[in-house]
């Protein structure tokens, strides 16, 4: 059954899902890599769904894959399927300029993370409807961080009571990630990133140990488990 997203929504989610997953190993882009049967692009969408003030879901596929990707989706969620880019920013920029007038809180999720709880991408953009230009969900680090030379050598212990690792969904105002991409310069690993190269404020939130980037084949072994343990995990809406 098809979820109907809310036209009244102030959401709207960004999807760049066309990225090769080298790291993952040969085969298909990585956001169409099986996870429990289904591409993993197929659960990030899914939970996306399931959050009720989301009114566009926008999905940058892989150029030769946007016709087989729309295919895919139709019947998980009313979604919007543009061609990415090479890097990660470009897909977000053509996802971006393609998001349709209302929605005023932009999600930007990265297809990898498939186990993520509705719950956390609702209060990502609750952050964003409360006042703040940028919100992150963020984990404390809690394995010991060394600084390396580029030869492997030591050169300090950095304090990580101040480190965080930073998820997806991250969450903006509409107009502040619109200005942050059109001021890029050099591509960088996430839209924060660029909101800070504007000199706005990004704010934490807890995220989700749920939340975790399937990168490697362990991380895709590591989602299996899960779900065979919580069936219902990939499933879980905002009132469970």
């Amino acid at each position: 059954m098809t979820a109907q997203l809310n036209p009244r929504g102030d959401v709207a989610v960004l999807v760049p899902a066309a990225g090769a997953g080298v790291r993952l190993g040969p085969g298909r882009p990585k956001a169409l890599r099986l996870l429990a049967g289904e591409p993993l692009l197929v659960h990030a969408v899914r939970g996306i769904s399931f959050v009720p003030s989301v009114r566009t879901i926008m999905v940058a596929a892989p150029a030769a894959e946007v016709d087989a990707v729309r295919e895919l989706l139709a019947p998980v969620a009313p979604v919007q399927v543009v061609p990415g880019g090479a890097e990660r920013q470009a897909s977000v920029a053509a996802a971006l300029a393609a998001v349709p007038t209302g929605p005023e809180i932009i999600l930007v999720h990265d297809a990898a993370r498939a186990l993520t709880p509705p719950m956390l991408i609702d209060s990502v953009a609750a952050a964003v409807r409360a006042g703040a230009a940028a919100a992150i969900p963020v984990l404390p680090v809690v394995d010991t961080v060394k600084e390396v030379t580029g030869d492997e050598l030591v050169l300090r212990t950095v304090d990580r009571s101040r480190l965080r690792a930073v998820q997806t969904p991250q969450g903006f105002r509409r107009s502040v990630l619109t200005a942050a991409h059109a001021a890029a310069d050099d591509p960088l690993t996430d839209d924060a990133g660029l909101v800070e190269q504007l000199g706005e404020p990004v704010t934490c939130i807890p995220g989700s140990e749920y939340a975790f980037k399937i990168t490697r084949p362990f991380d895709l072994a590591l989602a299996e488990h899960l779900l065979a343990e919580s069936p219902g995990q990939a499933t879980r809406t905002l009132s469970s």
